[in-house]
């Protein structure tokens, strides 16, 4: 039997699932659910890895809406599957699919559920990695199906850890999909009382680097690692009004020098 799978994805990580579920012999994808224009990335190469129709593509800013989730019910399908997807299900949109829907976070959760887990793994010295989870309501909170952690070497930075947890969120969606075809999974209840969640504005409380104030020297590092990801800025301090912004390079010791 095939499972028919709607695809909400978004990202460089988006487009290497929806391209790899596209050669599944047991899958279809039967429909994609995307960011809205001003908030995709990779999307002109997610929709041509799909090859779907465009009547088959709806938009995030939509799922609210009685006529689009009735498109998309009728498409029959078993599960959905959310990658690097930037927008909260509500339980009528879950609704929809027998099979649950599932979601790829790049963080180990119940640690960095919410924004950014890339940085807080550095800042908050907590673990890192990806996770296949359901989705419910809450955010990053339903039952895990799998994980894949990732270790935080001294030398990554925001940027470096970025990519180490894109590689290890493709391999462990890669390594999972097959047991969930087949119903082979055991999900793990997440205890809501334990982990980590960061909101995308509390990066603002760490962004300056106050020139007056005590820090640990291994916090301050780790905060400028953190924000080192280039292009975009970073840390940075306030001196007579002007904004310096900070960016950290590594390079260890050669042993045999």
């Amino acid at each position: 039997m095939i499972m028919r799978v709607v695809c909400l994805a978004n990202n460089f990580v988006g487009e290497k699932v929806v391209s790899w579920l596209k050669k599944q012999k047991k899958s279809e994808i039967v429909a994609l659910v995307l960011h809205p224009p001003g908030k995709q990335r990779y999307v002109e190469e997610i929709i041509l890895e799909s090859q779907l129709p465009e009547n088959r593509v709806f938009f995030a800013d939509t799922l609210d809406n009685d006529t689009t989730l009735m498109e998309i019910q009728k498409l029959k399908p078993d599960i959905a599957v959310s990658v690097y997807f930037g927008y909260i299900l509500k339980q009528k949109f879950i609704e929809l699919f027998p099979g649950g829907c599932i979601n790829l976070h790049p963080a180990y959760l119940p640690y960095n559920r919410g924004a950014n887990p890339n940085i807080w793994s550095i800042v908050d010295g907590t673990p890192a990695g990806s996770t296949l989870h359901y989705v419910n309501e809450k955010i990053d909170m339903g039952d895990i199906i799998a994980q894949k952690q990732v270790r935080v070497a001294m030398t990554d930075t925001g940027f470096s850890l970025y990519e180490k947890l894109e590689k290890a969120s493709i391999s462990l969606f890669k390594d999972t999909w097959p047991e969930i075809e087949a119903g082979r999974i055991h999900p793990v209840h997440q205890n809501p009382d334990e982990g980590t969640y960061h909101k995308l504005a509390d990066i603002s409380k760490i962004d300056e680097i106050d020139l007056d104030r005590m820090y640990k020297a291994r916090d301050l590092i780790n905060i400028i690692r953190a924000r080192t990801f280039p292009p975009y800025n970073g840390a940075y301090v306030l001196d007579n009004g002007e904004k310096t912004y900070l960016n950290i390079q590594f390079k260890t010791e050669d042993k045999f020098q």
